[in-house]
């Protein structure tokens, strides 16, 4: 069982986006699964693409929300969105191209990515748009 799962600290108390944050890191854990079966290779080029697909729905709706309650920090969230998703399209690229990429580097810029992202910027706006009660 992967070592990176869901756990109620990510939790920013809105619902739709805890939920797309226990998909995306479910997503990396299929990844970290897949390493522990030595089948890493394999599975990184289909868990990086759901990886972006996913996360570029997330972003979206993460976005439409802030912007809807006027979150005084949307701006600057969302650069730090378009750069992470740029990062992520570009590890893509470098995979699909065959460079040589590391299955663990990719993993853990996944992980310390999702958990920095959302222990750190997502939890800043916890307290502007959430609510105990919503989940």
């Amino acid at each position: 069982m992967s070592s990176f799962v869901w756990n109620e600290k990510y939790r920013v108390n809105v619902k739709d986006l805890d939920d797309q944050h226990r998909v995306l890191i479910g997503l990396v854990g299929q990844l970290d699964d897949a390493m522990r079966e030595g089948k890493g290779k394999q599975a990184l080029g289909l868990i990086l693409g759901q990886v972006i697909a996913y996360t570029k729905t997330h972003f979206a709706a993460e976005e439409r929300l802030m912007k809807a309650c006027g979150y005084p920090e949307y701006h600057e969230h969302r650069l730090i969105h378009e750069k992470m998703t740029t990062k992520v399209v570009e590890l893509e690229q470098q995979f699909k191209s065959g460079r040589a990429m590391l299955t663990l580097d990719v993993m853990k810029f996944l992980t310390d990515w999702l958990q920095k992202h959302i222990l750190g910027t997502d939890k800043k706006y916890s307290p502007f748009l959430g609510s105990p009660s919503s989940n």
